[in-house]
């Protein structure tokens, strides 16, 4: 199975929705069409990821989770990427300096659901990512408090965009960010596998 590398052109908005997705569900899905229509992009790039630095056990081969993101994941703006793979690198912080060289003048936009902006500081940079692209924070069930009292969220209070304000990240400079609070579709990869619904890595 190949998959190319997406193109953007200079001036678009790229959203970047990345992840293990093992498996991608419909969680995803709402997440990605709402951010495209609350954060003003022109586009999002699913970046499944080789695995996740923070956990400790592998996720369920790379094709299988690449074919059922391609599969579930149906919308003309949205591409499922291997681009992590590609571009050779494990964290976030890597993965957005490889793609500022190979796209400038695309602006990128990191997206993530409240509960990793909760635990955004174990991330590897993680302020260094704050800093140089604005992220877009699309509220989960039970996890708007833990997220607007997190270390990230308090350091970079100034430069928070209300809800209201939402439609302006996109061509925001960093640091931005904006949490936006939306109904939300209650699934999770890791309830899926616990039901062996899904072929891979369920330790």
């Amino acid at each position: 199975m190949r998959f190319d590398i997406p193109y953007a052109s200079p001036g678009q908005v790229v959203g970047l929705l990345g992840g293990s997705f093992d498996p991608a569900h419909g969680g995803h899905v709402h997440v990605t069409r709402e951010a495209l229509k609350r954060f003003g992009l022109d586009r999002i790039w699913w970046l499944v990821s080789p695995g996740n630095p923070l956990k400790s056990h592998g996720p369920a081969p790379m094709v299988d989770r690449l074919a059922r993101a391609r599969e579930i994941m149906r919308h003309p703006r949205v591409e499922v990427t291997d681009l992590e793979a590609r571009t050779g690198t494990r964290y976030t912080a890597e993965t957005l300096e490889a793609l500022f060289k190979l796209y400038p003048g695309v602006r990128f936009i990191w997206l993530m659901g409240a509960d990793n902006l909760a635990d955004f500081h174990r991330w590897e940079r993680w302020d260094w990512i704050l800093s140089n692209v604005p992220v877009g924070v699309i509220a989960r069930p039970g996890d708007r408090v833990d997220a607007r009292t997190s270390v990230a969220a308090q350091r970079f209070r100034h430069a928070r965009l209300r809800g209201r304000e939402a439609a302006l990240l996109g061509h925001s400079p960093a640091p931005a960010w904006c949490l936006v609070n939306v109904p939300m579709v209650d699934q999770s990869s890791s309830a899926i596998r616990a039901r062996g619904e899904w072929g891979g890595d369920a330790k």
